[in-house]
C-alpha cells in the first residue's frame, strides 16, 4: 500500500506541472490584465503602462511562468494584485470557511442518500423504491441556481428561519458560544441545499450495490440456513454494501471542496468558490492560478484517500 502511496504522490507531481502550465497560458491569452477597465481621470496612459512594468505584466510569457512556478515551488504564490497582498493569506481567509461548508455538505449528503439508498434496494420495484428514483431524476436534472433561490425564498425570506448571506453575524463576539451558533446557523441552508443536489451518486450507488448482493452466494447459504430475512439485510447485505459508500467519503470531502462555486457565490458565503469566481472577473491571475492548482492537489488526494480507506475496511481490496 505504502509504495502505492508514493507512486501516486510522485505521479501528481508532473500532473499538477503540466496544470500549471496549462492554466498559466490560458490565464494570459485571456483578454486583458489587472489593470484593464482601470478607471481613474487622474491616472494616465503613461502611468498605467508604468504599474504593467512594476507588475511585470509587460515581460514576455515565458518570464513570467518561469518566475511564478519557482515561486510556487517554495511556497510563494505570489501577491494577489487586486487585494495587494499575499496569494497564501487571501485564500487562507476563505480556505476554513469553504472547509466548514464542505463537511455540513457531506454529513447532510450522506445522511440522507443512505437511508434512501438502503430502502430504495430493500423495496426494489415497489412505490417507495420508485418515488426515490423519481427524487434522484429531480435531483440531478434540477439546475443548483434554481433550487437555492427557491430554497433561500422560502425558508430565508418568505419563514426568516435561516440567514442567505454571509458566514457568522456581525455582531457575534468571536470565540464566544453565540459566535459558534451562528456560524453553523449560516451553514445550515447552503449546505443543506448543496447536498440535496449531490445525492444521486450515492443512492444509486449504494442501491445497486444491495441489488447485487442479494444475488450473492453468501446471501443464498444464510437463506438455506434459514437465517430470518431481516437478519439477512441488517448482519449481511446492508453491511457490505455500505463499504463503497464509507470509502468514498474522501473523494465527497474534495468534491464539496471543489464544487461549491456557485452554492457559495448565490448565497453570499465567503469561500474560496466565491473568491475564485471573484478573482477571475478581477482578472486576479494570481489567486485563480493557485486555486486551480488547490482544488486539482484536492481532487486527487480525495481520490486517494478513498482507495485507502476501502482497502482497510474491506480486507478483500488491496490497492496496487
Amino acid at each position: 500500500m505504502w509504495k502505492t502511496i508514493v507512486r501516486r504522490l510522485l505521479i501528481l507531481i508532473p500532473q499538477l506541472f503540466v496544470l500549471s502550465l496549462v492554466i498559466f497560458i490560458l490565464a494570459q491569452i485571456m483578454p486583458g490584465d489587472a489593470l484593464t477597465g482601470f478607471v481613474d481621470p487622474n491616472v494616465s496612459g503613461e502611468d498605467l503602462e508604468r504599474l504593467r512594468e512594476q507588475l511585470g505584466l509587460n515581460r514576455p510569457m515565458h518570464e513570467q511562468y518561469i518566475s511564478w512556478i519557482s515561486g510556487v515551488l517554495v511556497g510563494d504564490f505570489g501577491r494577489s494584485w487586486h487585494h495587494a497582498r499575499p496569494v497564501i493569506d487571501v485564500i487562507g481567509e476563505r480556505a476554513a470557511n469553504t472547509f466548514r461548508l464542505a463537511l455540513v455538505t457531506t454529513f447532510f449528503a450522506y445522511l440522507l442518500a443512505v437511508p434512501l439508498g438502503l430502502i430504495a434496494g430493500r423495496f426494489k420495484e415497489t412505490v417507495i423504491d420508485k418515488a426515490i428514483i423519481l427524487y434522484t431524476y429531480f435531483a440531478m436534472s434540477i439546475p443548483t441556481i434554481i433550487l437555492a433561490l427557491i430554497f433561500m425564498f422560502i425558508f430565508g425570506f418568505n419563514l426568516r428561519w435561516f440567514p442567505i448571506a454571509g458566514s457568522v453575524d456581525v455582531t457575534a463576539v468571536p470565540g464566544s458560544f453565540s459566535y459558534f451558533i451562528s456560524r453553523v446557523y449560516h451553514l445550515i441552508l447552503p449546505g443543506f441545499t448543496g447536498a440535496l443536489l449531490s445525492t444521486t451518486f450515492l443512492i444509486n450507488q449504494l442501491r445497486s450495490e444491495i441489488i447485487d448482493n442479494e444475488n450473492s452466494d453468501y446471501v443464498t447459504t444464510a437463506r438455506s440456513k434459514g437465517v430470518p430475512k431481516r437478519k439477512i439485510y441488517t448482519r449481511h447485505i446492508f453491511k457490505n454494501s455500505s463499504l463503497p459508500v464509507i470509502s468514498s467519503l474522501g473523494m465527497a470531502v474534495a468534491f464539496f471542496l471543489t464544487g461549491s462555486i456557485f452554492i457559495e457565490l448565490l448565497f453570499s458565503y465567503p469561500g474560496m468558490g466565491n473568491l475564485f469566481f471573484t478573482a477571475i472577473n478581477q482578472r486576479d491571475f494570481p489567486v485563480t492560478n493557485a486555486l486551480i492548482i488547490l482544488y486539482a492537489t484536492l481532487l486527487v488526494s480525495g481520490t486517494l484517500i478513498s482507495d485507502i480507506l476501502m482497502s482497510v475496511i474491506d480486507p478483500r481490496v488491496r490497492i496496487k
